[in-house]
């Protein structure tokens, strides 16, 4: 027993997360804590997904580089805010059905700490799924100096509210 209620294994606590009807076009979300990137996030997210440019690895190859030092892989920053998120928007998601007009707008180097927003761009519900909708969000990514660094749209299936 936890409390009152009873946490079976295996199962998600039902109070969490956001159904369909818990959205409105137009709300912000702010997705905390923030992550700070570190070398070994950097270096085994790249070499575990096979991206062998020397850019993420290589110090000095970057150091000949218009940044001078190593690149934070843009996959581990999209992966990372994309987790931040999951709390706010899709924690009682069905399906993720894509990610749109992903955009880099500037560089996150190791060190840098990282934070995200989604706003709520659409909703609707699901023509085939009468008890799910689908909903839109633009989630950015932005440094604790507040450059936006990232930004991406994102449609998720969710449960709407019974009745």
């Amino acid at each position: 027993m936890f409390g009152s209620k009873e946490v079976k294994p295996g199962r998600y606590r039902e109070d969490i997360g956001r159904t369909y009807d818990d959205f409105v076009v137009g709300h912000v979300y702010e997705h905390r804590p923030g992550r700070t990137i570190t070398d070994a996030d950097n270096v085994w997210f790249t070499l575990l997904t096979m991206n062998q440019h020397p850019l993420h690895f290589d110090a000095a190859y970057a150091a000949e580089s218009e940044f001078k030092k190593p690149l934070v892989n843009s996959c581990l920053t999209l992966s990372i805010v994309t987790g931040m998120s999951v709390s706010d928007i899709s924690q009682k998601a069905i399906a993720n059905l894509g990610w749109d007009k992903v955009k880099l707008m500037a560089p996150v180097f190791v060190g840098d700490t990282l934070y995200a927003e989604s706003e709520v761009l659409a909703k609707r519900a699901s023509k085939s799924r009468p008890d799910q909708g689908l909903v839109t969000v633009k989630t950015r990514g932005v440094k604790s100096d507040g450059t936006v660094f990232m930004e991406f749209e994102r449609t998720v299936l969710l449960p709407r509210e019974a009745g």
